[in-house]
């Protein structure tokens, strides 16, 4: 290095910039600290935060943050912020939350607008973290306005689920609305999809309100004109949102007003797809009941797997012995008739070729059996 070089802090900081990045770490800490020994020159700042990166990749970490400091002291607008910004990324991989908050401060008290965004985004989950709302949503509000496409997003999902968790699904459209118009779909797809849904779940929440108001208070009886529509829309709603529990107790409510309950027992049993040809009364099959509670209850699909566990059991000890010996005359024409009772159902031939495939290792046969219902025809 010439003479002239050796005294220009500009020179020295390029100097260790290149040395630092071609790994001579303790070359480049030198010359940075010869530009901060020059005093108060313009390059101060610069070669401050240079030493700085180069002492906490060595692993010198409160050194580092002596320099980081150093850099901030000096007030200038880009090295400044960004020893800041430094600093408190030291503190956050450290897991020092308290002390990460009034450098992530200092980031938004320089105003750069490069480093506002990650800034504010981290003072809202330290402030969401420690359960000051108000302060969260300042920062997250804040990020948003920024129209960073990369910080933006993250800060909508944040404030909108808050909201939600709220009661505030109208404000949490707005927040989401404006994430979205951050993002361009086709280049992040999944931030889209991401904040589409919350989206999504925000209208969802803002329907179970608006069909809860419909339904008024649980001591007055249901209108008689919108109740059993209101009592459906907010009862296959719930659920969605997990709160399958509130949905049981809409369908009860329902069913217990005198002035609704037909119409609300006839939408609660809209999908059991009864025969209008059938002249049989649902309230004389023994099962109608379970199945109304389950779906009350939201349990069908479990009732449903007990159904069929039971009837595969069944058909298991009833098959074993029509495709085995020892059944004769009419003993085996009523077993038979038993075992051909699922054919007419979708799911019959899934029972059977399970019952076969079963039966097939018991017996250790290398070929499947034929079902039931056709042995011994």
């Amino acid at each position: 290095m010439s003479e002239s070089a050796a005294g220009d802090p500009a020179l020295l900081c390029e100097e260790a910039r290149s040395l630092a990045e071609n790994g001579a770490a303790r070359e480049a800490a030198l010359l940075f600290e010869r530009v901060l020994a020059l005093g108060d020159t313009p390059c101060r700042a610069q070669a401050a935060l240079g030493l700085a990166v180069v002492l906490d990749d060595g692993g010198d970490v409160e050194a580092a943050r002596e320099a980081d400091r150093a850099a901030i002291a000096t007030g200038d607008p880009e090295y400044g912020p960004r020893a800041a910004y430094h600093l408190a990324l030291t503190h956050e991989r450290a897991g020092e939350h308290e002390e990460a908050a009034p450098a992530w401060r200092v980031v938004v008290d320089f105003g750069n607008p490069a480093y506002l965004p990650p800034a504010h985004l981290a003072l809202a989950r330290l402030a969401d973290d420690a359960g000051d709302f108000e302060e969260a949503r300042g920062h997250w509000e804040a990020v948003v306005a920024t129209g960073d496409a990369e910080y933006g997003p993250p800060a909508a999902h944040d404030l909108a689920q808050r909201l939600l968790e709220r009661g505030e699904p109208a404000r949490a459209q707005r927040v989401l609305a404006a994430g979205l118009r951050l993002i361009d779909p086709d280049g992040a797809p999944y931030a889209y999809a991401r904040l589409a849904v919350a989206l999504g779940i925000s209208y969802l929440d803002q329907a179970v309100g608006a069909f809860g108001a419909a339904l008024g208070d649980a001591s007055e009886p249901a209108d008689p004109e919108v109740g059993p529509l209101a009592t459906e829309l907010l009862a296959r709603t719930l659920p969605l949102r997990g709160r399958g529990t509130e949905a049981g107790e809409v369908w009860r409510r329902g069913l217990a007003d005198p002035g609704v309950a037909g119409q609300v027992r006839a939408r609660l049993r809209r999908d059991f797809g009864d025969d209008p040809d059938d002249a049989a009364d649902p309230a004389d099959l023994w099962w109608e009941p379970v199945v109304e509670q389950a779906v009350t209850e939201g349990t069908l699909p479990a009732l449903a797997g007990e159904a069929f566990g039971a009837l595969d059991h069944m058909y298991a000890l009833l098959a074993v012995r029509y495709a085995g010996e020892g059944l004769a005359g009419e003993a085996r024409e009523v077993v038979g008739d038993a075992v051909r009772v699922p054919d007419g159902y979708p799911w019959g031939p899934l029972l059977h070729e399970s019952f076969a495939e079963r039966l097939r290792l018991a017996m250790g046969e290398p070929a499947q059996a034929p079902p039931p219902d056709r042995q011994g025809a």
